[in-house]
């Protein structure tokens, strides 16, 4: 695996460990480089980059917490497999997050009343009168920025604003709102200047664009979120089941 093109900018101002870091982390993306396989020693990566022994040890420590590599004492340091989400599951963020042994945390831009766009009330079947809870997060997992999730759910269905804390679905199933159905669309996509800002990741990055909408035992539409994940981190994957032909 050629890892010439890392070399990190000493003239700016981001400390050159977490430039190193960033360049493996898009170059791991960028090249496709499989689960399990070993980055050059360090002695190789401090020549291709021109940094020092505790510059990329730092950067590999930077990279192992994020859970992109693990790093084995004596062995070297192996590529993760990326966050796996199961499409056919309907559990939020925090659910799944948990489920892979991962800490959620979410940082928020928005949670405010309001009231539905045209397009909005027509998903959520309410009148444009209405009024919605806006909630807009960046979501993380074990500190590193996953997602950016917008979600729009009629008010009558929650608790009080304030008290809606990082799990949306928690918040759902403390009103007994709980969501028993749903539906899911994956776009591939790249990432804008914000959503790189937020993500931390470059522009023009591979981005997932999903769109859910959950429904309660009746049929009565409970969220419209739509959301932007880290293409380098996360997997959809789809349960298939054959059904038998006429």
């Amino acid at each position: 695996m050629a890892l010439g093109k890392i070399s990190p900018d000493k003239d700016i101002k981001l400390p050159l460990y977490m430039q190193v870091a960033k360049d493996i982390r898009a170059y791991i993306s960028e090249h496709n480089i499989a689960a399990g396989d070993a980055l050059p020693p360090e002695r190789d990566l401090c020549r291709i980059t021109g940094t020092s022994r505790v510059t990329i040890r730092k950067a590999l420590d930077k990279l192992a917490e994020e859970k992109i590599v693990q790093r084995k004492q004596g062995a070297g340091t192996f590529v993760l497999p990326p966050l796996v989400h199961l499409g056919s599951d309907l559990s939020g963020f925090t659910g799944t997050a948990r489920n892979l042994g991962q800490v959620p945390q979410a940082i928020w831009i928005m949670k405010a009343y309001g009231t539905p766009t045209v397009e909005e009330a027509k998903i959520l079947k309410i009148p444009q009168t209405n009024k919605v809870v806006r909630l807009g997060r960046v979501r993380l997992s074990n500190n590193q920025p996953l997602a950016i999730e917008h979600a729009v759910v009629p008010a009558k269905l929650l608790p009080e604003i304030d008290k809606i804390s990082e799990s949306l679905y928690q918040a759902l199933r403390a009103n007994g709102n709980q969501p028993v159905t749903g539906t899911q669309k994956v776009q591939a996509s790249l990432a804008n200047p914000t959503e790189a800002g937020l993500l931390s990741i470059e522009e023009n990055s591979e981005v997932l664009r999903i769109e859910r909408r959950s429904f309660l035992q009746d049929g009565t539409p409970v969220e419209l979120t739509r959301s932007t994940y880290r293409g380098d981190r996360y997997d959809f994957i789809m349960k298939l089941e054959r059904t038998q032909l006429s």
